[in-house]
């Protein structure tokens, strides 16, 4: 890999623990607001001040505005949102503006409406100190647009020590890429959406016989924090009890370098992960260019994959939504069962058994 360009000065010395106000805790339907007020100041307490929230994040921005901008200094914490909101927070500014979720299919708007203008009007303005995007897709997709944009000032990406190779998320590559621009990552989705606090069992094992006195999801939050060019890690925290045990962990002064021994352990468990009887796809994508139903393969595949791995059945059932249906194809039991799938792909995979196995489960 190039060697990158020194970072940007903003992300020198920002603490590692970034608050993602996505998953917060809920009582009766509802935001627990007083227990999101605990969180927040603990947080706060432990010397931890990035905040991030969205739109379309249920209730955050309104969350955020009474939790924090009403009860805290605004100089004492930093905001990151993302495209579009300004009024629901009250912040004043924003330290970090995001365009969410940028990839194929999306991009396309922001180019449209002439929004990186409009981001940049708005930084010159002061209501926005720095301004960059958050991305799903492909390294090259993510290359074309940091060429396209060098005004962006640092990207979020998902990355996670399952995720790393992962032929769909790609995140060793996407991070890579970025560090090639010289742009800073935020980390989201480092504990997987909370897949990896209760990993496959035999994950499990050989995380707490490398280390009994330390939480599953510290792991995968150590992990991310000790990547190069890893500006902040953001965990969304759903209790007062995953607020405690994250600071324990990577709170500034209490982080405990992420050495050769901890990824040789997580080594280790990528490979007890690559043994579980999932599905060997690689995403290449060859099946759905010559399926004549239009079915989402490689989505139902992977979605069917995260279901065995992790045993959660609302998160694989959301994946297949996304990586599915909101992507435009056709779900699997649609599926023509005519094999020209089958003679298209590399890995000699019985996708049509794999494909009804998916119908079944996301029925």
């Amino acid at each position: 890999m190039d060697t990158p360009p020194p970072p940007v000065p903003f992300s020198a010395g920002l603490p590692k623990l970034g608050f993602g106000l996505m998953r917060l805790p809920r009582k009766d339907g509802a935001i627990d607001l007083p227990q999101v007020c605990d969180m927040v100041d603990r947080f706060l307490a432990a010397g931890c001040v990035y905040f991030d929230t969205a739109y379309v994040y249920d209730g955050s921005e309104e969350a955020a505005r009474e939790a924090l901008v009403k009860r805290h200094p605004r100089d004492s914490f930093l905001l990151a949102t993302k495209l579009a909101a300004w009024a629901r927070t009250g912040a004043g500014h924003f330290d970090f503006y995001l365009f969410h979720n940028l990839g194929p299919g999306r991009t396309e708007a922001f180019d449209r409406f002439g929004l990186w203008d409009w981001a940049l009007e708005r930084r010159d303005e002061g209501r926005i100190r720095h301004f960059g995007f958050s991305f799903h897709s492909t390294p090259d997709e993510l290359d074309r647009l940091l060429r396209a944009h060098p005004e962006v000032e640092f990207v979020q990406l998902q990355v996670n020590y399952a995720d790393w190779d992962d032929p769909v998320v790609r995140s060793r590559e996407n991070l890579e890429v970025a560090r090639r621009h010289g742009k800073p990552v935020v980390v989201m989705e480092p504990v997987k959406g909370g897949l990896l606090a209760t990993p496959p069992d035999p994950v499990a094992e050989i995380l707490r016989r490398a280390d009994p006195a330390s939480s599953l999801p510290s792991w995968a939050l150590r992990f991310a924090a000790g990547l190069p060019g890893v500006m902040t890690v953001l965990s969304g925290m759903s209790s007062l009890e995953q607020m405690d045990d994250n600071l324990a962990h990577l709170a500034p002064g209490r982080c405990r370098p992420f050495g050769d021994a901890d990824l040789a352990v997580l080594a280790e468990a990528r490979a007890a992960l690559a043994a579980m009887p999932t599905v060997p796809c690689t995403s290449c994508g060859y099946c759905e260019k010559v399926c004549p139903a239009g079915i989402g393969v490689r989505g139902s595949i992977a979605a069917l994959n995260q279901l065995v791995l992790y045993r959660n059945e609302t998160r694989a059932r959301n994946y297949e939504q996304w990586q599915v249906v909101k992507a435009g194809k056709k779900r699997a039991a649609e599926c023509l069962r005519c094999g020209a799938c089958e003679k298209a792909c590399p890995q000699r995979i019985a996708i049509r058994d794999a494909l009804a196995k998916a119908a079944a489960a996301f029925a």
